[in-house]
């Protein structure tokens, strides 16, 4: 009896122990057809038993990288890469114990894509919400090794998580229809031009607010965010509640080496406008400090405007306008920060789809402000049509309207879209058409029920389509502007 006895303690022991031996272990985005940053160092990591040699080989290297794994057993290491181009390679990763190969790796370009519904819509579309040019893209993909995509699965957590579920895919027609279309359109123009491929990591969630993606050390300071396990749990819609997507889908993310953000959210905040900038703000400067990046802001941050949409009643028909204004304070204030404009991407009877099909636009004006910005092409026009002075003509009867980043004139004088004028008692005109001056460099706005103007906007409420741009085809921002 004493002899069973010994051999199931010894069989517990043993079990024990098998049991606190850790496995080697990547972390979620390493897998087979990454792409990584190229002419870089980027971070590898993982986990194996604590004190573990282990090594890593790049097939376009002869030097292996060896670190030693610390005592809660993670380890990391940085690799160089070398010129991206379309030669896949593969990369070995050893411990003591056992080996993985990561097979058909790609060296390219690497963005991370966030945000809500908007940035989350694949290209298949959603029910009753498809996206435009999607089965054209399903006939002509731009192939397995142009664009791909590391989707991140939805899912939310109050701890912060070191793992995730995701895969990468690749532009191919069984994979492609999952891809983020507004990410997929920005990478496919960025391949294009550079003719390297480009990767995106994709963790995005529709409906979630700005504090959905703020970690819980900026959050505790906003008197109105109860961050405890049941308030958080008692908010019934579900992609309201702060902190938890952050926690499951971004901290995995965290270290993988990247180029920069691209951001399409904004609408489940919209009504919070007052707070909305320093909210971003401060989204924006954590996550930079997770990339190790948070003194130069080295990293770009380009997000999307709000599409237009019937939020409110007519009442609060200004509701969406303001969010919208705010989002641009927002690019204008945060360091290497813009922004793309979308009031022209919406046909009428998509007032009430949150969900507008046009997708592609928004992903080359992503990729238009990319390729200015960061890779040289400065004769790659990216700016919207700014409006930041209303001035009043000789005559009296007409306004001026002083715009940036409007080097050739306007797009059009006649059958103007979303275009008002007001005089001091608030009640607004559309005005069809009007001229822009070449010597005084002004939109002159007159209207034969406004004798006395005063206040002009343009794109300014819930849903209110414009059509009026810039002679490069890029969309003037909304605005409104009132007389000093």
């Amino acid at each position: 009896m004493k002899h069973i006895y010994a051999i199931c303690l010894f069989a517990v022991a043993m079990l024990t122990a098998l049991g606190a031996s850790a496995q080697l272990r990547l972390a979620s985005p390493i897998q087979n057809h990454m792409v990584l940053l190229q002419n870089s160092t980027v971070k590898l990591w993982g986990e194996a038993d604590k004190g573990t040699i282990v090594e890593v080989t790049a097939s376009w290297s002869d030097n292996s990288v060896r670190t030693k794994s610390d005592k809660s057993g993670n380890w990391s290491v940085d690799v160089t890469t070398p010129v991206g181009s379309y030669t896949p390679y593969t990369i070995t990763i050893s411990d003591s114990s056992s080996t993985i190969t990561i097979e058909d790796v790609l060296v390219g370009e690497v963005w991370l894509a966030s945000g809500q519904s908007n940035m989350e819509m694949p290209l298949r579309g959603f029910f009753n919400s498809p996206v435009e040019g999607a089965n054209d893209v399903f006939a002509n993909p731009e192939g397995s090794d142009h664009v791909r995509m590391f989707n991140v699965r939805l899912s939310q957590s109050h701890n912060e998580e070191r793992y995730c579920e995701g895969q990468w895919l690749r532009a191919i027609p069984a994979e492609v229809k999952e891809m983020s279309a507004t990410a997929y359109f920005f990478a496919r123009q960025l391949s294009r031009t550079l003719n390297i491929p480009i990767g995106i990591l994709n963790a995005a969630y529709g409906g979630a607010k700005v504090e959905s993606w703020t970690p819980r050390e900026v959050l505790e300071h906003y008197p109105d965010v109860d961050l405890s396990r049941e308030a958080i749990d008692a908010i019934a819609t579900h992609y309201y509640r702060p902190m938890v997507m952050y926690n499951a889908m971004l901290c995995p993310l965290r270290g993988y080496t990247i180029r920069g953000f691209i951001w399409y959210q904004g609408c489940s905040n919209v009504g919070e406008e007052s707070r909305f900038v320093e909210r971003m703000t401060n989204m924006v400067n954590a996550w930079r400090a997770q990339w190790g990046d948070d003194k130069t802001c080295a990293l770009p941050f380009y997000t999307v405007e709000i599409a237009p949409f019937r939020y409110m009643s007519p009442e609060q028909h200004e509701s969406a306008a303001l969010l919208r204004a705010a989002q641009h304070t927002a690019a204008m204030t945060i360091p290497n920060c813009a922004i793309v404009v979308t009031n022209d991407l919406v046909e009428p009877y998509e007032r009430d789809n949150i969900h507008p099909m046009r997708k592609e636009p928004v992903g080359r004006r992503l990729a238009w402000l990319a390729l200015h910005r960061d890779y040289g092409y400065e004769h790659v026009a990216c700016y919207s049509p700014r409006a930041t002075e209303l001035v009043r003509m000789a005559d009296g009867s007409e306004l001026g309207v002083r715009f940036e980043n409007l080097p050739n004139g306007l797009n059009r004088w006649c059958d103007i879209e979303g275009l008002e004028v007001a005089g001091s008692e608030g009640i607004f005109y559309p005005v069809t058409d009007a001229m822009y001056e070449w010597e005084e460099r002004v939109l002159r706005i007159h209207s034969e029920f406004v004798p006395d103007p005063a206040v002009v906007r343009y794109g300014w409420g819930d849903f209110k389509v414009g059509n009026l741009k810039s002679c490069e085809g890029l969309p003037v921002a909304p605005f409104e502007l009132r007389l000093e």
